[in-house]
């Protein structure tokens, strides 16, 4: 056996070993990724706790009353789950000294500005916490003097309502049909076994490689 082939099995060698230890990182993040979405399933379906005396966190569901503004309405544009282009409709609400962001639904465009979408007990809410999402750069600005948003961008949000908010949004939970709340679920993306079977593959697939030439190479 050559002393060129001796290196180069060791640097086949040395990729193997990486390549296993990136599926093994996987199965490791796998098994943390299973554990945490059993944990937020297992609080959605918890009753929910009153806010003020909550220790809040993701997926927390809560209850909860506050005085809601209507004339500072956010309509954010989404698809509902059908894949219908309409908005989300958003509103601060004022909850003891805490201002929040609530996340009341879905519309078609045609409801937009209509008065029979702000029908709502503020005396008895409902909802999930969830932490806001960063917004994505790749979406249009927002368009604040039409009221059209693609994005909840906290500088625009503070620039149309004078506020800041808490960096959780409450979603809505119930039986309202306009908006219609947003049902919340443990929807994590979740692609680590694909990702270790990808590194376990390309190893063995290496490895057989490697025996192969080796034999020739005796």
């Amino acid at each position: 056996m050559s002393s060129r082939f001796k290196f180069g099995s060791c640097r086949l060698l040395f990729i193997i070993l990486v390549l296993l230890s990136l599926g093994s990182w996987q199965l490791y993040r796998l098994n943390w990724k299973l554990n945490l979405i059993s944990e937020i399933e297992n609080s959605l379906k918890n009753n929910p706790v009153e806010l003020s005396k909550s220790d809040k966190k993701n997926y927390l569901r809560i209850k909860t009353s506050g005085q809601i503004d209507f004339d500072k309405q956010i309509y954010l544009y989404n698809l509902n789950k059908s894949g219908k282009p309409g908005f989300e409709v958003i509103n601060p609400i004022l909850i003891g000294n805490e201002n929040y962001l609530i996340n009341r639904g879905w519309i078609p465009f045609d409801k937009k500005d209509k008065a029979e979408i702000n029908v709502l007990d503020t005396n008895s809410i409902i909802g999930t916490l969830k932490t806001q999402s960063k917004a994505n750069s790749f979406k249009p600005n927002n368009d604040i003097n039409e009221n059209y948003w693609f994005t909840l961008n906290r500088d625009d949000i503070f620039s149309y309502t004078g506020k800041n908010f808490s960096k959780y949004i409450i979603y809505l939970n119930g039986d309202y049909k306009a908006p219609k709340p947003k049902v919340i679920t443990a929807n994590i993306s979740n692609n680590h076994k694909k990702y270790a079977i990808t590194w376990f593959s390309m190893a063995i697939s290496i490895l057989l490689l490697y025996l192969y030439f080796r034999k020739k190479n005796y």
